[in-house]
């Protein structure tokens, strides 16, 4: 087995776990190769030295931000993602620093399966290609007003949303943006779109789920020469102009995430988002 380790290690915190899992594994006969530019601080292999399509399993230090920007800039590689939670709020994040000794010796022995969760990709009139493990979101920006954004599913007319922008997102993202925005929360095992509006004018405006197969176009249909922000992931901003088109569909890849046995996703939602069960 290959890992490749993206500690975070401007903290205290982080670097003493950064020490410990990175001896525990090279302890145990793993082949460990770390992020470049954190590689010396561990005296460690650098993961540019290797191929990396014999990497096994990458794992991220840090919340669900973490996960994300590993994703996005080592998109090429293809091991599944475990993540240890040093944040507050990580849906993807599962492993506590608590468990960690238990989580590494479970992925030693395989002890794990691997969740495969859809992605968003798509292209525009400005970008050639992208691709969301969250959500796409068309954002007013600096506009002072509401925003006007047609969307059509497989050709056929949806709706024109007045309002501040419009989510499009994965299960996975469901808990994110789309969620405080109102929108559903859809199990990851699940294969759906999202699409949220934000802070729709016309209050029956409602969230929608699409199934995988649909096709979505969306027009920025506003007055000429204004424009507005389109966002993958919280990550990459792009500006949208008037007329131009978005195009999503379902990911040709998908998202791989390390799940061990004994990880409950219910559980996950009622203490994350701190349900409280009965009022009395």
């Amino acid at each position: 087995m290959k890992i490749a380790l993206f500690p975070k290690i401007h903290e205290d915190v982080g670097k003493k776990l950064a020490q410990e899992v990175y001896q525990f594994l090279t302890s145990h006969k793993v082949e460990v190769v770390v992020e470049d530019d954190k590689a010396s601080f561990l005296n460690a292999p650098l993961l540019s030295s290797i191929d990396p399509s014999s990497i096994d399993i990458l794992i991220t230090m840090g919340g669900d931000g973490s996960i994300l920007r590993v994703a996005h800039q080592y998109s090429h590689l293809n091991g599944a993602i475990l993540g240890i939670n040093l944040g507050h709020l990580g849906f993807m994040a599962d492993v506590k620093v608590s468990d960690i000794t238990s989580g590494l010796k479970n992925l030693i022995n395989q002890n794990f399966t691997i969740q495969k969760r859809l992605i968003i990709e798509g292209s525009s009139s400005t970008q050639q290609s992208f691709f969301a493990i969250n959500d796409c979101v068309l954002h007013r920006g600096q506009n002072p007003s509401l925003v006007e954004i047609t969307i059509h599913v497989d050709d056929l007319l949806l709706n024109t949303f007045q309002a501040d922008g419009v989510i499009i997102a994965t299960p996975n993202g469901s808990t994110a943006y789309s969620l405080a925005a109102g929108g559903p929360i859809v199990s990851p095992t699940i294969e759906a779109f999202v699409i949220t509006p934000i802070c729709p004018h016309t209050i029956s405006n409602r969230p929608i789920v699409l199934p995988p197969s649909d096709n979505i176009r969306i027009e920025y249909a506003g007055y000429e020469n204004t424009s507005i922000e389109f966002v993958t992931d919280g990550l990459h901003h792009f500006e949208i102009k008037s007329g131009d088109q978005i195009h999503l569909r379902k990911g040709a890849k998908t998202f791989n995430l390390v799940n061990f046995e004994g990880i409950d996703y219910f559980s996950t939602l009622r203490h994350k988002l701190g349900w409280s069960g009965k009022l009395r």
